[in-house]
């Protein structure tokens, strides 16, 4: 087959759907000796990573670089749907396709078979937490997506019960396909504490990972923080990585710790030094960081809601994101108790291992070749 698949989200490090479409990509080079795959790139200012550049060069595979900025393809795919065929009906290497994998930010009309991948719906279940250009282009595509995606992945059982429930789809067309979650190779325990100290670190810590917006709810966090600091005995910080996303930012305060986008390697070092990690989003599609803390060795308290205690299972400890007091309580249970501390981090490390990208991979090319 000819798979072409939309990489543009790429070029948002730090987001999920970054990293998710970096796995996904890697998943494709490592595993597919059988197709030919066509990556199509899109930023004006943005670059696709250099190294994962060359080694879809060095591959059977190929990949197209387009300058052209994200509110442009907006424009052309999802405001001007019927107009955009006649740009991709005559876009040569788009020619034979057997499938086109949109990605979540536009829906091109295409010729060819089309599949896409919903993340969330988190525009819908909570509009408000997210920003108003994000909204309407989501309304936008998934319009389009309902009408035309002959099959539409999604990340969780969660998002497929979203996706009935909002827009009245038809269960033969959403296939549920865990994404895997790569680790890169840990560092060791020595070079982990000098590189945690070299990001401004000396304490214990809590960790949490995300974009700094309102559905992370990291408002409510840092309240319950204030109450974990009061019950733990000895010194303790907070430390929250991810970039800025939009609305009010979160203040620097005592004992509170701010970094922005990491490389992986710092990351998965913060990830092992933690004592525990906590997300307490009001809503994810999957939750990433969840079990990249496990694979980590990192005991886990997130919210219970959404897909949250899907992907978690029975390996990390879960409490109500609304309510402060649940937060502060569950926290401390963690740190307090050393042999459910010892009891979760083994669980974890169990967990973990069944989101893998190999699994997600065969999912795919499966569900392809069953509505060839």
């Amino acid at each position: 087959m000819n798979i072409g698949i939309d990489i543009s989200q790429m070029a948002y490090k730090g987001t999920g759907v970054a990293r998710f479409t970096r796995g996904l990509v890697e998943s494709v080079l490592e595993h597919d000796i059988e197709n030919t795959w066509i990556f199509v790139f899109s930023s004006l200012r943005q670059k696709l990573d250099r190294d994962l550049l060359i080694k879809i060069r060095s591959s059977r595979h190929k990949v197209i670089l387009l300058s052209v900025p994200p509110t442009i393809l907006s424009l052309l795919f999802n405001d001007l749907h019927s107009f955009s065929q006649l740009l991709t009906t005559n876009y040569q290497p788009l020619i034979n396709l057997d499938w086109f994998i949109t990605s979540d930010w536009t829906e091109p009309k295409l010729s060819c078979k089309k599949a896409t991948i919903v993340h969330d719906l988190v525009f819908k279940k909570f509009p408000k937490t997210v920003d108003s250009t994000i909204l309407n282009t989501q309304e936008k595509r998934l319009k389009w997506v309902t009408q035309e995606s002959d099959i539409i992945f999604v990340d969780s059982k969660t998002t497929s019960t979203d996706m009935q429930n909002e827009y009245a789809v038809n269960t033969n067309r959403l296939v549920v396909n865990y994404p895997g979650v790569s680790i890169p190779p840990i560092p060791e325990i020595g070079e982990q504490r000098i590189m945690v100290k070299q990001l401004g670190i000396t304490n214990p810590y809590v960790l949490t990972v995300g974009k700094r917006e309102p559905r992370k709810n990291f408002d409510v966090l840092i309240e319950a923080f204030k109450e974990v600091k009061k019950g733990y005995k000895g010194p303790l910080d907070l430390v929250m990585v991810g970039p800025k996303g939009w609305g009010s930012d979160v203040e620097m305060k005592q004992n509170i710790h701010i970094l922005d986008y990491v490389p992986d390697k710092e990351l998965s070092a913060l990830y092992a030094q933690a004592t525990c990690f906590v997300l307490p989003s009001l809503y994810e599609g999957f939750g990433y960081p969840v079990i990249e803390a496990m694979h980590h060795g990192c005991p886990v308290a997130c919210s219970n809601t959404s897909s949250l205690g899907e992907i978690a299972g029975s390996a990390a400890q879960t409490f109500n994101p609304t309510k402060p007091d649940e937060i502060a309580q569950t926290v401390l249970t963690i740190l307090n108790d050393n042999t459910l501390r010892i009891g979760m981090i083994a669980d974890g490390a169990i967990h973990a291992k069944q989101y893998s990208w190999s699994a997600y991979y065969n999912t795919l090319m499966t569900t392809f070749k069953k509505h060839a």
